[in-house]
This record gives structure tokens, C-alpha cells and sequence, in this order.
């Protein structure tokens, strides 16, 4: 991969500023491929790929810029495109925010699928039809018929709001049960729980400041509920 596209692709990634040291580092191997074995040629070369992109996002066919800030640099949308942003940025849905007992059942029947909340309770060792209803009015599952056994109980499978939150094309996309298992324990440790400890979230990026002041919301009595539940 070009020097510049991987420049590229890491200021992209990058939740705070980047220095060029640590780009350097990043890139160092890559670059040491092509016969430059020199620390200090090799941070030129970085230096002047990075310069060529700032001039690049620098010009009015690019809606975002490559700005230095703090000692490092970052991506941005352009002043002249903050209102645009900030509209689009009102429309957006507020994020999903789960308790663990939630999410756990929304695994099971993930990777279950059609399943019933006795198979759910079961599978979990606890009961989970009180967090059944939040998983519902979320949008993330839906019912799937009833299963043809004494009761007939209610199937339940994810939906297409399910795919679209978690950025998969179907179900096959997902990972193994522990790679999903590992994401939840550490998204949930993050930040799904303490969604009214604002103390620790992370900035917002500056081309949405102050657009999604009213974006999320914490859910203290609705995680309360589930925990119980669950």
C-alpha cells in the first residue's frame, strides 16, 4: 500500500490527534521495505506525505481537512461545513445503550436464532423476559412465529436495525461467540453501563460540536429494571 494512502487511513482512524512520531513508528516497516533504512529519511518521507495530504484535504474539492492540533494531526470537517453537519448529525438515532443482562440476551438469540425465552432462560441460567421488552422496543429483535410445542411459545430472531447497528450484512458476518463475548465485556466496561457518568466520555469530534448535545441520554431506572430482570 502506498506510503500516502496508509498516512492516510491512520488519520482517519484516530479518535485524538496523532503525532508524527508515532505515524513514524507505525509506518516504519513499511517503509524500511523499499530500501530506506535511515530513521531520519524515513520520518522525512512521512513528513512529506503528510504535507502533500494537508495540501490535498487543503483544497475546495474536499468537505474535511487535515488539521495539526495538540502536536498531532486529525481529521476534521471544514468550517464552511459545520452547519450541514450539525443538521445531519440531529437526524442521527442516539446510541444503543444496553445493560449487560441485554446484551447478553441479545447474543443468545443472535446466534440462536429462532429462539424462545425458555430456550433464552436456560441458555442464560437467569430469566430474561423482562429485558425481551427492551430489546423489542429498541427495534433489535422482533418475533418470528410461535414454536410448534406444548405452549407454543414466541420465537424471536434480530432484525435489519439489529444488522444496521452493529455494521453487518447478515448474520454470517458475525464473529465467534467469543470474539463477541470479548467486544460486549469491553464495550460494556467502556461505556454502555455508566451511561450517566459523563465524567470520562470522550470528546466530541469538532465538526459535530455541539450537534449532538441532545444526541444521547442516560437510562438509570431502564438498566435498573433489566438488572433486576436479569
Amino acid at each position: 500500500m502506498p506510503l500516502k494512502a496508509q498516512l492516510e487511513a491512520i488519520i482517519y482512524a484516530t479518535e485524538t490527534p496523532i503525532t508524527l512520531e508515532q505515524i513514524t513508528a507505525l509506518v516504519k516497516e513499511s517503509v524500511a521495505g523499499e530500501g530506506v533504512s535511515d530513521e531520519a529519511e524515513i520520518k522525512s518521507r512521512v513528513r512529506s506525505c503528510l504535507n502533500e495530504l494537508v495540501g490535498e484535504y487543503g483544497s475546495t474539492d474536499h468537505g474535511i481537512e487535515i488539521r495539526e492540533v495538540a502536536g498531532g494531526y486529525r481529521m476534521s470537517t471544514k468550517p464552511e461545513q459545520h452547519e450541514v453537519v450539525r443538521a445531519f448529525a440531529k437526524s442521527l438515532k442516539p446510541p444503543v445503550r444496553l445493560s449487560l443482562p441485554a446484551l447478553e440476551t441479545l447474543a443468545v438469540i443472535a446466534y440462536k436464532q429462532a429462539v424462545t425465552v425458555p430456550e433464552i432462560n436456560d441458555i442464560r441460567g437467569v430469566d430474561s423476559g423482562g429485558v425481551i421488552g427492551t430489546l423489542l422496543d429498541r427495534k433489535l429483535i422482533t418475533t418470528a412465529g410461535r414454536k410448534q410445542v406444548i405452549g407454543r411459545p414466541i420465537l424471536y430472531k434480530t432484525t435489519k436495525e439489529f444488522l444496521m447497528r452493529f455494521g453487518l450484512k447478515d448474520v454470517s458476518e458475525l464473529p465467534s461467540m467469543e470474539e463477541f463475548e470479548k467486544l460486549v465485556a469491553e464495550s460494556f466496561q467502556a461505556e454502555l453501563i455508566p451511561a450517566e457518568d459523563t465524567s470520562t466520555a470522550p470528546e466530541p469530534a469538532p465538526a459535530a460540536e455541539g450537534a449532538q448535545a441532545n444526541e444521547s441520554q442516560s437510562e438509570p431506572d431502564q438498566v435498573a429494571q433489566e438488572e433486576k430482570a436479569g
